[in-house]
């Protein structure tokens, strides 16, 4: 089993993406199949943006085992309040800075969810949001 860690702070948009194009680059070297590193990227590239929007701050972990890839995303931000309706394509709470810089277009949960096999949210308002997110291979 291989453990990656990354902490990813809020409203550090220069930084974001980096722990995808890590894990990227981990998943090549140990020869995945290309469509799976894509959708792992796309997933685990979504919740860093959505750590980077609305938290303060967050840590992602990710295990790479023989049979798949479990990653791990929370943060410390506002929390969900309706995860319903966060999972609607177009919804968003980004603020209007965010949405200038082209980010916060409603897409990042459903696209998690369409790129992951399993989806798991546990949110507390206030407090922050866990993704556990998991791609077999």
């Amino acid at each position: 089993m291989i453990k990656l860690n990354y902490t990813i702070e809020g409203g550090d948009f220069s930084r974001a993406g980096y722990a995808s194009s890590q894990v990227k680059k981990n998943l090549k070297q140990l020869g995945v199949d290309q469509k799976i590193i894509k959708n792992i990227v796309v997933a685990l590239y979504e919740a860093e943006v959505n750590i980077v929007a609305h938290a303060q701050k967050g840590n992602i972990e990710v295990l790479i085992s023989p049979t798949g890839v479990k990653m791990i995303v929370s943060d410390q931000g506002p929390g969900i309040v309706d995860v319903g309706q966060a999972m609607q394509v177009g919804f968003s709470t980004a603020s209007e800075k965010v949405r200038q810089m082209g980010f916060g277009a409603g897409m990042g949960l459903p696209n998690i969810k369409r790129n992951v096999d399993r989806l798991d949210i546990e949110t507390k308002v206030g407090k922050g949001t866990t993704l556990t997110m998991i791609k077999d291979f």
